[in-house]
């Protein structure tokens, strides 16, 4: 569908991305999903198109991008449908931005190239065992000594957990509440911290883990912002996060409409193509009216917030529009492809695998529908 909001420069990557993802992703999206794990190297492949720059600094490697270029980026790394391999790829977007944001200098000049580059992973920890949202409430302890903090506690469901080179943590320096917590920047081969991985329902090519830190010495330097302020640099981030989970989730909701007319075009029955009855067009119609409003809704908030605008609630919603679409497009896919949609290895059944994720990580629905109606006055 035509959209006004994308340039000739826009386009051009777009082309930059689909090349990428058609040659570099796809073909091996079944193999490593199987595999738990996707080459360290595509790290350096993604930078070199210019994928892991986007909207980093340029004094470290970055690039220069408005909200339309990270919708571009995102939803054409969609087309593989590899949810696993995506976030991963991607997690230094949500652990470096705090980086760039409020660390130090000299730390920023440390690790922002080497990441960029690719050379190095970045993760950012924040759930706990305890739970994640609730964030004011986190119990991952730093005590000040000298010049170090002595870090104890734990993360879990980290995204590129077992393989992150840094770690973007968020600690408790002080008192309760949101005022106590402070945001660190935490090396991989830090002394004290294991890893534990897990298995998942599905982002199964993503290296997700419990991260456990016993008494691990932090130099003070590594403190991201002041402490104490880690909090309202968390918040700053979630909204990002928030719109590259939904520019994501409408684009793998448009994959399963894709897949399912291809599809019924194909499929027959009783004769005829299944595209050819009129509950097989009627599902595919509603598939493509969410899609179609899901992408609408999320290029008006991106142009809002390129005019320098902040509307929370409706990003909020955004997400929760986002991830619900993706779950009926991907449920109604498989139940159109029938018994095939049910077998591994096609893109229908790797995003079905993948709803839940979307829906409870970055922000739960039940949460977005809470701080969404707050923003409201309610």
């Amino acid at each position: 569908m035509a959209s006004p909001f994308y340039t000739s420069e826009h386009e051009a990557f777009r082309e930059v991305m689909r090349r990428f993802v058609a040659k570099e992703i796809e073909p091996y999206a079944h193999q490593w999903d199987e595999a738990g794990e996707f080459p360290r190297e595509l790290y350096v492949k993604a930078s070199e198109i210019g994928l892991l720059g986007l909207g980093f600094p340029e004094e470290y490697g970055g690039i220069a991008a408005d909200q339309f270029m990270k919708i571009v980026a995102s939803q054409e790394l969609a087309r593989a449908g590899a949810g696993g391999v995506s976030s991963s790829l991607m997690s230094h977007t949500i652990g470096s931005p705090p980086i760039a944001r409020a660390a130090r200098p000299e730390v920023k000049a440390r690790a922002l190239p080497e990441v960029l580059a690719g050379k190095k992973i970045s993760a950012l920890a924040i759930t706990e065992p305890s739970g994640g949202s609730d964030v004011a409430n986190l119990r991952t302890r730093a005590r000040r000594e000298g010049d170090h903090y002595i870090v104890s506690g734990e993360k879990t469901f980290i995204t590129s957990g077992m393989r992150a080179d840094y770690l973007t943590v968020a600690v408790r320096t002080g008192g309760e509440g949101p005022s106590g917590v402070s945001l660190l920047l935490i090396e991989g081969d830090t002394p004290g911290l294991s890893r534990t991985k897990l298995k998942k329902m599905g982002w199964w090519a993503s290296d997700t883990a419990t991260l456990h830190f016993d008494e691990c010495r932090v130099p003070v330097e590594n403190l991201i912002g002041e402490e104490g302020q880690g909090f309202k640099i968390i918040m700053q981030n979630f909204n990002s996060e928030r719109m590259g989970m939904a520019a994501s989730c409408t684009a793998y909701a448009r994959v399963c409409l894709d897949e399912a007319i291809a599809y019924a075009k194909e499929r027959k029955t009783f004769g005829k193509p299944i595209a050819q009855h009129q509950v097989i067009r009627h599902k595919i119609v509603d598939m493509a009216q969410k899609v179609a409003a899901s992408q609408a809704m999320l290029e008006m908030l991106a142009w809002r917030l390129g005019q320098g605008e902040s509307p929370v609630a409706e990003i909020c919603m955004m997400k929760n529009q986002a991830t619900q679409t993706m779950a009926h497009c991907a449920s109604e896919a498989v139940q159109i492809f029938g018994g095939a949609g049910f077998m591994r290895g096609v893109k229908v059944e790797r995003i079905y695998r993948e709803v839940k994720v979307n829906a409870i990580g970055g922000g739960t629905e039940e949460i977005m529908k809470d701080l969404a109606s707050r923003q409201m006055g309610l």
